[in-house]
Order: structure tokens, then sequence, then C-alpha cells
């Protein structure tokens, strides 16, 4: 679907589908870039917003053995040098006996966007792919445009978005690597004490593959999680711990940790 923006004069970029196009898929409600402000510091911080029907969820960066990884394409956008995906903290999903990794109902994904001109409005263009699934699962690809100009202004939704993210904890895992018949398994201990619901969800930040559903045990105020790495070769690879990336979800809220030195 294509969709354009109406820039309205508090320059909140509103999604119109165009005329003859078809409706939006079933349990996608509505998306839309939501223009946000422009931070002291010369980015803007900008939103992706989409609407779900209820009951139904879209995945997080690393969806879980069953879900569908979302890809974000921002190549055609002009006057913007760099953008990071500020990923709010995700909710487990457990059906069918497998776990995913996602959103309900709707998700605002912060944009922190960085023009090559400073001063200059960014006209963001955003392909996204994406699944969303309730009873099916629901391929999705929307063309995105926004004219970001101005200062903008303080959007709460946003802010609470950005908020959510996990905090940054460095240190407090330890791996041991080891290769397997079509890829690389990851055992980690990591210094957290116990909390409810708690799962490690791993990924490599610079080379991102197929993961497999995390194993997870306890001893005493270290957990205990594993998971297997699968590249498309299918075979055993160089696995740059440096690259390695876990994010532990639980009750208590989430903490991301970069970086798994050695054991």
């Amino acid at each position: 679907m294509r969709m354009i923006f109406a820039t309205l004069p508090c320059l909140l970029a509103l999604a119109v589908p165009v005329g003859a196009q078809p409706p939006l898929p079933e349990g996608l409600l509505g998306a839309e870039i939501r223009s946000g402000w422009e931070a002291e510091n010369g980015t803007r911080i900008a939103a992706l917003h989409l609407q779900l029907a209820p009951g139904w969820k879209t995945y997080w960066r690393v969806p879980g053995e069953a879900g569908v990884p979302p890809v974000l394409h921002f190549a055609r956008s002009r006057n913007l040098a760099h953008m990071q995906v500020i990923w709010p903290t995700p909710s487990v999903f457990e059906q069918n006996g497998m776990r995913t990794v996602g959103y309900h109902d709707e998700l605002i994904l912060p944009l922190e966007l960085t023009p090559r001109e400073a001063g200059v409005p960014i006209d963001l263009e955003a392909r996204l792919d994406f699944g969303i699934c309730h009873e099916i699962c629901v391929p999705v690809q929307l063309d995105l445009t926004a004219w970001l100009a101005g200062p903008g202004a303080p959007d709460p939704a946003i802010a609470a978005a950005v908020e959510a993210q996990p905090v940054p904890r460095p240190g407090l895992a330890r791996c041991a690597v080891e290769p397997i018949r079509d890829g690389m398994r990851v055992e980690a201990r990591i210094d957290t004490p116990p909390a409810p619901g708690e799962v490690a969800l791993f990924e490599l930040r610079a080379r991102p593959m197929w993961v497999s559903d995390p194993m997870i045990a306890r001893e005493g105020g270290t957990l205990l999680a594993s998971a297997e790495f699968v590249p498309e070769t299918g075979a055993p690879f160089d696995l740059d711990q440096d690259d390695l990336r876990i994010t532990v979800v639980s009750a208590a809220g989430a903490i991301e940790i970069d970086g798994c030195p050695p054991n």
C-alpha cells in the first residue's frame, strides 16, 4: 500500500490512503509517522505508529522462532545522515507451544534522526515489511512519508516509548560459545536477581539471523541462558562475542547487555 501524508500547521504527519489503493489488511487499523520534535543536539525524535485491532500483535526486532522479523528501509529519505531505531521493551507471547516476541494493540517505535544539513527539513520515506498475527499471520508492506520541519512539539506517546526501552546494563554476562552442526550455541551466565516471567533474548547486532527459543535456568543470583544461532549457510561460523546482545525481560522490567565476553 502506498500512503501519503498531509502536513498540518502543527507538523503532525498523518497517513492518508491514495484513492484507488486497497484498504489496510485485516488486523491493521492505522499507520502513520508521528513528527515529534527537534532535540537540543540537533537530532529529531519522530516515531512510526502502528495501530492494531484488538488481539493482534506485531513483532520485535528478534521475533522468536515463529515470528516475522520486521525490515525497515529509509534509504530513499532526503537530508537524513543517520537513523537510530529505539525499541521499547517487548512482550513475550506463548502460543501453540511456541514463544514469540513483540507488541500487542499498538506499536510506537521512536526514531532518532540526524539530518545531513542542520536546520533543513528531513523528507522521510519509510518502507516497512513486517508481520501482524492473531489466529493467522498477515505479511504487510507499507510505504510511509513525512516532511519533518521546524522545532515540532513534545509528544507524550513518543516520550513514553523512549522511556520504555530496556535499561543498559553492560558487563553483567559471561558467555561460552561452541559450534553445533548448523551454527553456534551460546551459553550465558547473567548476574541478575530472580524475577517472575524472566526470559533472555539473544541476538547479534551486526549480523541478524535465526535464533532458537532460549533455554533458561537459575543458579541463585545467576540466570543461566542458552540459544542457538543458525546462519543462512547452515554451518558453524566465527561468532563475535562483542557483537552479542542479550535482553532480559521479566515482570520487573527489562535490561539490555551489549557484549558477552568469555567465561
